[in-house]
């Protein structure tokens, strides 16, 4: 396989390499503060990415000392009007619906502090691979301005109570309180961050593709509807799925006991 790297000057890196491609924010002076144009390049590379049929996985990451610090607090002060604060939490939030909605699944590897829409990236990210030293936090209602759209998120990856205590509190959690809380899958030593991130990667990598975008897709829509109306939409998506190259390859392969050759169809 190759590697392939491109850069957005200072706000996004961009990886690809064994069908991984590595989304770095990259403002670390600024704490990767999410500006307006770092939210749209995000949104872009998602977009791009969700048609690259090379690409198996996603994993946003976070240049410097900090993955993300949440919206850059002196963009907004400077046109606080509400046309202009409603253009950017609309676009903050469609971009975190392209996270949910890509074909491929998304990983943050969490270094350190995650704060305010940085917290939101993580919950909005499909899985969650974190050092023992990051940190997560929706101080919003310590500045007057509750985390409500992180509160989205946030919301549907803990439960109620929890999510509810963060946005109220802004008190700061540490990984193995995240990872109780449901809000991370793995907490590892900083040294292994790397390693794990990519194991879990290579893990889905390695998988059907169509299956992978198939079941996200579904796994989601399931959620948020009745038991029986959601039993009836999954066993569609199974009959579908069945009918499909990869599952009759999948089942012939391990009947017969060998490596099933994925073509993602």
């Amino acid at each position: 396989m190759t590697s392939d790297t491109k850069t957005n000057e200072s706000l996004l890196l961009r990886e690809d390499k064994d069908g991984i491609a590595t989304l770095t924010l990259n403002r670390p002076e600024k704490r990767n503060a999410l500006t307006s144009e770092l939210i749209e390049d995000l949104h872009k590379a998602l977009d791009e990415i969700a048609e690259d049929k090379s690409i198996k996985v996603v994993v946003i990451a976070g240049a410097g000392p900090v993955f993300c610090s949440g919206h850059d607090l002196k963009e907004m002060r400077a046109d606080p009007s509400y046309e202009n604060m409603l253009k950017l939490f609309t676009q903050c939030s469609a971009m975190m619906l392209a996270m949910t909605r890509l074909p491929q699944p998304v990983i943050a590897k969490v270094h350190a502090m995650a704060t305010a829409a940085g917290c939101q990236i993580v919950a909005a990210c499909d899985l969650a691979v974190v050092s023992t030293e990051a940190k997560f936090c929706t101080p919003g209602v310590t500045n007057g301005l509750f985390c409500s759209t992180p509160g989205v998120a946030l919301s549907r990856a803990v439960n109620r109570k929890q999510a509810l205590e963060m946005l109220l509190t802004a008190e700061v959690i540490d990984a193995e309180t995240a990872l109780q809380f449901g809000l991370v899958n793995r907490v590892v030593p900083p040294d292994q961050l790397d390693a794990a991130t990519d194991e879990l990667a290579q893990n889905i990598a390695g998988r059907s593709s169509l299956t992978v975008a198939m079941g996200k897709d579904a796994f989601y829509r399931q959620l948020e509807m009745p038991l029986e109306e959601a039993y009836t939409m999954t066993s569609e998506v199974m009959a579908r799925n069945m009918t499909a190259h990869d599952a009759t390859e999948g089942i012939d392969a391990f009947l017969e006991k060998r490596q099933p050759v994925w073509q993602g169809r």
